[in-house]
């Protein structure tokens, strides 16, 4: 893939659900840049299409209408294959932490390196090991998940979405099902990490409380862009 000022470029973007007389609107012409170690919240509603283009920049859905290029490349029209090749550059963080409770944290970390054939499972090894330091979770690595807190569950699956090095990260809720000291914990860590690796965040929230950690807030409702605000 070829380096760009831009991470993620979306021009007129347009989605639908269903089909003929069932087909209904879910995003309007929408319109966005995101740049590489920048950290975007999108803001809105419940229903208001927030999921749905997470999940089009995420190369899990495939792209209807408009231009949608990550890393330059262009997704409308992208083979399987192509999206498959989209997500290696992608991690993801979700509102439940998604842990195997019958692994380690360590070995819950080192799954994801594991799809990949190329990586001598001693160097997945080190490199789930290191970000689990860089984590602050050094001393938890080989604790199962009914060993660990909320917060230091979710640590592990930010170490799970960061160990290959992404471009990206998207973040659905991540700090909903945490206390608010934790949560800030999250985000705090999830900010120093962006912009130490260099990768950019999307981050989908409605915990006010860490929207500061933000260089943009994108708030969406009914499917299209209203309101963009610098931080």
């Amino acid at each position: 893939m070829i380096m760009t000022d831009s991470l993620i470029s979306i021009k007129n973007l347009n989605h639908y659900f269903g089909e003929k007389t069932l087909k209904i609107q879910i995003l309007f012409d929408i319109n966005l840049t995101i740049k590489y170690g920048e950290i975007v919240t999108l803001s809105g509603p419940s229903g208001s299409g927030k999921t749905t283009l997470m999940t089009l920049i995420g190369g899990l859905r495939s792209v209807q209408h408009g231009s949608l290029k990550f890393i330059n490349q262009e997704l409308n029209g992208a083979s399987n294959d192509q999206l498959v090749q989209v997500r290696r550059h992608i991690g993801y963080i979700f509102q439940s932490h998604n842990l195997l409770n019958f692994l380690t944290a360590r070995q819950n970390v080192q799954m994801s390196l594991e799809l990949d054939n190329s990586i001598p499972k001693w160097e997945a090894r080190k490199k789930a090991e290191a970000m689990l330091h860089a984590v602050q979770l050094g001393n938890r690595v080989n604790y199962y998940p009914s060993e660990l807190s909320g917060g230091q569950k979710q640590r592990v699956a930010i170490a799970r979405a960061l160990v290959n090095h992404p471009k990206l990260v998207l973040a659905d809720e991540p700090t909903a099902a945490l206390d608010s000291k934790s949560g800030r914990d999250i985000v705090n860590l999830m900010q120093i990490l962006a912009k130490e690796q260099n990768f950019a965040i999307l981050m989908v929230t409605h915990d006010n409380r860490i929207l500061d950690i933000a260089d943009r807030i994108i708030h969406i409702e009914d499917g299209r862009l209203v309101k963009e605000v610098y931080c």
